[in-house]
């Protein structure tokens, strides 16, 4: 992920007269003769990147299967969860646990164009903050520009999948059993609502991964591009 967003920050079509100049004061290791070599690098940069973690998640069990960002009942129902194996439901339960992560699943194919577009309104000062920072500053910097748009993709895109799926059913019979069982508080979540945050949440956390990774890890750098930008990180550590 990081190495997208400083390819692309490099690129001459993202980058006036002025902020060259402050790149090449300020790295004189990257020149103006190699800007074509950086910019040339994006696709390649951008398929290592967000996709390299991003595209796992939309795989068939992306998310049901990845314990760190497998999506369980929020916690509203927890109590709900307990109750139905209590009585016999358990598969029920486990079903409507699955169609979570399946609508999750769907969701994230949205993601990459809003990403690349994110990555694409970067300005030089982001990058500079973002290659110096910390090990998820650009994550952080992906949070802060992509949440809001991130949502109003994937919120239509779970709904429309929960009933692609059946699972506007399964979930409703799920807590009309529920509320049927004598002495419980009745519930009524918004699982739509809650899904699309939990997406969220895991795609962010994969996207802090590979971060971490290519930070830290300098057999991750399988490029000469990368393994330029980031000797300039790791000259500053």
């Amino acid at each position: 992920m990081i190495k997208t967003i400083f390819t692309l920050i490099l690129s001459v079509s993202f980058l006036s007269c002025a902020e060259m100049q402050q790149i090449a004061n300020q790295f004189p290791e990257i020149n103006q003769s190699n800007q074509l070599d950086i910019a040339g690098g994006l696709k390649e940069a951008l398929n290592n990147g967000i996709s390299k973690q991003v595209s796992k998640l939309t795989a068939v069990d992306g998310f049901y299967k990845n314990e760190a960002v497998k999506i369980l009942m929020p916690e509203e129902l927890q109590k709900v969860d307990k109750a139905l194996r209590r009585v016999g439901l358990g598969s029920l339960a486990d079903d409507g646990i699955k169609m979570l992560n399946r609508a999750a699943e769907d969701a994230v194919k949205e993601s990459t164009p809003i990403f690349v577009d994110a990555v694409k309104q970067m300005s030089f000062a982001d990058a500079k903050n973002i290659l110096m920072g910390n090990e998820s500053s650009a994550t952080t910097y992906l949070q802060t520009t992509t949440t809001s748009p991130l949502y109003a993709k994937f919120n239509p895109v779970i709904k429309s999948s929960f009933a692609k799926v059946g699972a506007d059913k399964v979930w409703s019979n799920i807590i009309n059993k529920y509320n049927a069982i004598p002495l419980v508080k009745k519930v009524n979540p918004d699982l739509t609502d809650y899904t699309t945050n939990k997406a969220l949440e895991g795609v962010f956390k994969m996207i802090a991964v590979e971060e971490k990774n290519i930070r830290t890890n300098i057999n991750s750098r399988t490029s000469t591009l990368l393994q330029k930008v980031f000797s300039l990180q790791d000259k500053k550590l």
